[in-house]
């Protein structure tokens, strides 16, 4: 009963912190993080203590799959490199920096130790950029690089995060003949597994037609790809990312509007939740820690929570600044070509990259996950917590007014991207009413021919609503979508132009539903 009260009170105390949050205009993962602080310097012990083994599942599966479903194939193809090299590069020397710095500072920490460490810190965490940067324009170019980098870049970081422990377990080391074949089938088998998987999931909830019953099912898809994953000895965090990207590519052609509006909104809401129990639940694990420490062992934590901040900041900013100078370079000098959506690389992009790193969810979550004989274990998670709000409170609460200062410049890419696919779905619309007469199809034509000539004209998508009512309203509609699909599968449109008409589609279908 304890437990379940103090879930309450987490979660109403959250409520005011998002309140809070949005009052200050501050990223809400800020507030959630001192609050976590708050949580664990009191004199509170409710005995909560998070099964290790769950902790990753409980955390990550939803996270991940709600993070890939957005994530363009598209633009992930056509900025590939620099994705590339943070996902790869950047995230494996932050690992083996935070690594060295753990292992210089803490010798009594094994090696394997000291990497798993480094790579639960590596990974970025997509949401508190996003949401202080939600009303400040980027080129295009830097908001793919961001987005599609927090996806894979936690997939590369579990890997090694999973590998570190098993070591760990082991008594030291796994040797290369162990690691190689565990790593191709975790790639491999991993990616196969996801698409199979997705394939069956369409096939059963294409049948589902009341919306409790289709949200039910997709938590329980999506746990239950995570548990068959582990089973299976595959890469859980791979097989879901296949997963979700197979899963966002076919279930808009099917899965109808009044099914999927409520579904977004309830998968919003559960990585909130998520979000709030992370960072609530690491902070009642380290109250007690604390509590317990030997005196003066405590500043020695501290010290090394502020050498990992520093070093994963460092490491990181240096990175994107070479990137950005390397790759200005060279489409100057003609030997890379130049890039059709945006500025060209920059310092003030390659910073604006760097300092876009904070911390979050998935850094707390793999922290909880580290077992409970794991050696330094309180000391481990103290540094990650502080690197967590540290990169949160230093970055985060800096990063609007830094790209308000560098003066980065916009574009309009996925403006003009909904202008193309409004003016193309009214055409589209206006070809369905072709053999259609009556005053009804009079009154839609004039309809659809005044967004045409709107999203024709205008310099940026105006958003103004479609509202269809009726029958034929309806056919113009799933010809319109069917439309927006194929541009989008013919690389037409990127994935948030595409998600920005598929709303309006999708509450114009439910307008025609009630009225019909």
């Amino acid at each position: 009963m304890i437990v379940f009260e103090t879930v309450l009170v987490m979660l109403a105390v959250a409520v005011a912190l998002l309140a809070m949050a949005r009052r200050l205009m501050l990223p809400y993962p800020v507030l959630l993080a001192l609050a976590g602080a708050a949580v664990a310097i009191a004199p509170v012990d409710v005995g909560l203590q998070l099964d290790p083994e769950l902790a990753l599942a409980l955390f990550i599966a939803p996270v991940l799959l709600d993070a890939a479903y957005d994530t363009s194939l598209r633009d992930l193809k056509r900025h590939w490199a620099p994705v590339a090299s943070l996902v790869l590069i950047a995230v494996g020397l932050t690992t083996l920096a935070v690594a060295w710095v753990v292992h210089a500072l803490a010798p009594t920490v094994p090696w394997a130790a000291a990497i798993a460490i480094g790579a639960i810190v590596a990974p970025p965490d997509a949401v508190a950029a996003t949401t202080v940067l939600r009303d400040v324009r980027l080129p295009h170019r830097v908001s793919v690089i961001l987005e599609g980098e927090a996806l894979l870049n936690d997939a590369s970081a579990l890997l090694i995060y999973r590998l570190a422990v098993a070591a760990v377990l082991a008594g030291g080391s796994i040797g290369a003949e162990a690691i190689a074949p565990a790593f191709l089938l975790s790639l491999f088998g991993s990616v196969i597994a996801g698409l199979a998987l997705a394939w069956m999931t369409g096939h059963v909830t294409r049948r589902i037609t009341d919306a409790s019953s289709s949200i039910i099912v997709q938590f329980v898809s999506t746990f239950g790809v995570w548990v068959l994953a582990e089973r299976a000895g595959l890469s859980p965090i791979l097989t879901m990312v296949s997963y979700a990207m197979t899963l966002a590519r076919s279930t808009p052609a099917y899965l109808p509007a009044r099914l999927r509006i409520p579904s977004y909104a309830v998968w919003e809401t559960a990585v909130l939740v998520l979000n709030v129990l992370a960072f609530f639940v690491i902070g009642l694990e380290l109250g007690p820690i604390i509590a317990a420490v030997r005196p003066g062992e405590l500043g020695r934590w501290a010290w090394l929570g502020a050498a990992v901040l520093a070093t994963v900041i460092g490491v990181r900013l240096l990175w994107t600044l070479a990137g950005a100078l390397w790759a200005q370079w060279r489409i100057k000098r003609g030997g890379a070509a130049a890039l059709g959506d945006g500025p060209l690389p920059s310092w003030r992009t390659g910073l604006v990259i760097g300092w876009a790193g904070t911390r979050g969810l998935v850094t707390v979550a793999t922290a909880l996950a580290l077992p409970q004989n794991f050696p330094e274990r309180g000391m481990l998670l103290f540094a990650a917590f502080t690197v967590t709000l540290g990169t949160l409170l230093i970055q985060g609460l800096t990063l609007r007014p830094l790209v308000l200062a560098l003066g980065v410049p916009d574009d309009s890419t996925v403006e003009r991207e909904v202008r193309e696919a409004r003016f193309a779905i009214a055409e589209a619309g206006l070809a369905a009413l072709a053999d259609e007469s009556g005053e009804e199809a009079q009154v839609l034509r004039a309809e659809l021919q005044a967004e045409r000539q709107i999203a024709g004209a205008a310099d940026e998508g105006d958003g103004r609503p479609i509202s269809p009512t009726t029958t034929l309203r309806a056919k113009t509609l799933a010809a319109r979508r069917n439309r927006l699909l194929a541009m989008r599968s013919d690389g037409m449109i990127g994935d948030e132009a595409f998600h920005r008409l598929e709303e309006v589609l999708d509450f114009s279908d439910l307008a025609v539903a009630m009225r019909t």
